[in-house]
C-alpha cells in the first residue's frame, strides 16, 4: 500500500462498526463516535483518539489497534492485562475499557482504554523536556517506578497473561529473547552486540529476592505529564512481563534519555533517585546487579533499533523515524 493509505484515519465504515460495538461494551444504545484523530508517533501500535457520545454523557477514550507489522511482537491481550493489573491502585493508570481480536470492527484487533486529557508525553531528545518541573517530575517518576516493583505480580492480572520465570533465570530469559531479536532482524553482522551478549552470558548476576512485574520501557516519552509536572498516566506497557526489577531501573536510567547529563533519567541526582525507587519498592539497590543489566540494557536497545530498520527496509512502515532509528 502506499504510505498515504498506511497511514489512513480510520474509514466510516469502521466508526460505524465501532459505535456498535462501543454501545455493547459501554451497555448504552445509540453510541456516536466523533472527534476520530490519529495520533502519530510510536511504533507498537496505532492510535487514535475519539468521542464516545452517548445520551447521557461523553466517554473520552483512545483506541490502539495492532499495526500491518510490529516493532517488536508485542501482545494487545498483555498490555490490556497490564493496565488491569495497576488501573485503582496508587498509580496513574488509564482506565481499560475493551479488549476485541475481532478483525471486522476496524480491521484489525484493537483495545479501548480511558483517555487522559490536558497532559502531554515529554520527549526524551529534547535539551530540557522538563522545564521548571524537573525535580518534581523526577521524584514521581522514581516513585511509580518503585511502587510497580512493590508490587507482587503474582496477585495481578499479568501473571496470567505471561510465563514468569524463576528468579535465578530472569537474566537468562529476557537475553535469549533479545539476542534472538537481533539475530532476527540485522541487516548486517552485528559484532560489538554478539560480545556484549558474551559478556553478559559469562557473568550472570545474582538472582533477585523477589520477582516484579516490569514495565518493559519505562522512560520519558511514555508517560503523561500536566501543566502543574504531575505525572498524569503511566503509558505504553506492550513489553510488561514478570522479572527482575533492576531490568526497569536500569532502563530508566539508561543515558540515552538523560537529556541532562549527571543527573539520573535527566533528572535527579543518582543517588537521590536510587533512594526514591528503594523507598516506594521496599528493594535494596544492588551496583554489581545494576551494572549487569546497564549492559543488558544497551543490548536490548540495539534490538529495538534493528528491529526499526528492518521493518523500515522489508517495506512493513515506511516512516523515516525508523530508518533513522536503525542508522543510528
Amino acid at each position: 500500500l502506499p504510505f498515504w493509505e498506511r497511514l489512513a484515519m480510520l474509514g466510516s465504515s469502521d466508526i460505524q462498526r465501532l459505535a456498535v460495538f462501543m454501545a455493547t461494551t459501554l451497555n448504552a444504545p445509540g453510541v456516536v463516535i466523533e472527534n476520530v484523530v490519529q495520533i502519530q508517533g510510536g511504533a507498537s501500535r496505532e492510535t487514535f483518539r475519539f468521542d464516545a457520545r452517548t445520551r447521557d454523557r461523553i466517554y473520552r477514550l483512545i483506541l490502539r489497534r495492532d499495526p500491518l507489522a510490529q516493532l517488536v511482537d508485542t501482545d494487545r491481550r498483555l498490555e490490556y492485562a497490564a493496565f488491569r493489573s495497576f488501573h485503582g491502585g496508587r498509580l496513574p493508570i488509564p482506565k481499560p475499557i475493551a479488549l476485541s481480536d475481532d478483525t471486522n470492527i476496524v480491521g484489525r484487533p484493537f483495545m479501548v482504554m480511558e483517555r487522559i486529557d490536558d497532559a502531554v508525553a515529554l520527549l526524551p531528545f529534547l535539551p530540557d523536556p522538563f522545564g521548571k518541573h524537573r525535580e518534581k517530575i523526577g521524584h514521581a517518576f522514581f516513585e511509580h517506578l518503585g511502587a510497580i516493583h512493590a508490587v507482587d505480580p503474582m496477585q495481578t492480572e499479568l501473571a496470567a497473561a505471561v510465563e514468569a520465570p524463576t528468579p535465578n533465570r530472569c537474566w537468562s530469559h529476557e537475553l535469549d529473547h533479545w539476542q534472538n531479536v537481533i539475530e532476527v532482524n540485522a541487516l548486517e553482522p552485528q559484532p560489538i552486540a554478539m560480545a556484549a551478549i558474551r559478556r553478559l552470558r559469562r557473568a550472570p548476576p545474582p538472582p533477585p529476592k523477589r520477582l516484579s512485574a516490569i514495565h518493559g520501557d519505562y522512560r520519558t516519552g511514555n508517560y503523561l505529564v500536566d501543566a502543574e509536572g504531575n505525572i498524569t498516566a503511566i503509558l505504553d506497557w506492550e513489553l510488561a512481563h514478570i522479572g527482575d526489577p533492576l531490568e526497569d531501573l536500569a532502563w530508566a536510567l539508561d543515558p540515552l534519555w538523560a537529556t541532562k547529563t549527571g543527573l539520573a533519567a535527566g533528572m535527579l541526582p543518582f543517588d537521590e533517585a536510587i533512594r526514591i525507587w528503594e523507598t516506594a519498592s521496599g528493594r535494596t539497590f544492588d551496583a554489581a546487579a545494576f551494572g549487569w543489566w546497564s549492559l543488558f540494557s544497551s543490548v536490548k536497545g540495539l534490538g529495538v533499533w534493528l528491529s526499526c530498520a528492518r521493518r523500515f527496509h522489508d517495506n512493513h512502515e515506511p516512516d523515516p523515524i525508523l530508518a533513522f532509528s536503525g542508522w543510528y
